[in-house]
């Protein structure tokens, strides 16, 4: 798949490196991809990534989503958009304690398919589930199921097979998984920088 990477960050690097050793096209977007020579895949103007991409990543910092691609709703109509951020403040507080940035952006873009995932485990799990000891889980949320199912091939790509992927429902649900994200911190703090996650049992 080609892949548009927008942001340029730990989490977009990272994920984009898992991504490329998947096999997959990665592009990174950037409002100055001038300023980035040294990345492990070409970067172009957001617009330029955006449109050559099966699925769009939301990478940016999740505090200023809103901001940068409210104003790209034509350009993301009818894409697939990944967001994996946490929108929080520099002390950790939730931006959006009453709903999640994965339902205000589909509310931004109505015309997009957004979909929650990869925002409840550190940037190393994500590419390389097997670092763990234990089979461990990742979630999606988002209302549109075909995007959830392309989402879910890219999720298995990097190694996270059916069985460890749990479909939540709609993007509402996404509220849950970033809600976690101070349960997530606490353990974070707890474990010292250590590799971890979650694991669902039924």
């Amino acid at each position: 798949m080609n892949i548009a990477v927008l942001g340029t960050g730990h989490m977009g690097t990272t994920l984009a490196g898992g991504l490329l050793a998947a096999g997959h096209t990665v592009t990174f977007g950037s409002r100055h991809p001038e300023q980035h020579t040294d990345l492990a895949a070409p970067v172009v103007s957001t617009v330029e990534a955006i449109g050559s991409a099966d699925i769009v990543v939301n990478a940016l910092a999740a505090s200023a989503s809103l901001q940068a691609l409210g104003p790209l709703a034509d350009e993301l109509a009818g894409k697939v958009v990944l967001d994996i951020g946490n929108a929080v403040s520099p002390d950790f507080e939730l931006l959006y304690p009453d709903t999640s940035l994965g339902e205000r952006l589909q509310q931004a873009l109505p015309a997009a398919k957004v979909v929650k995932s990869l925002n409840t485990l550190p940037g190393t799990v994500t590419v390389a589930p097997q670092s763990v000891a234990e089979p461990t889980s990742v979630f999606l949320s988002g209302d549109d199921a075909d995007a959830k199912a392309l989402v879910g091939s890219l999720l298995a790509d990097l190694g996270w097979d059916a069985a460890r992927q749990i479909d939540l429902g709609g993007i509402e649900t996404a509220r849950g998984v970033e809600h976690y994200f101070l349960l997530f911190v606490a353990m974070m703090q707890r474990f010292r920088g250590a590799d971890f996650n979650i694991r669902v049992v039924r």
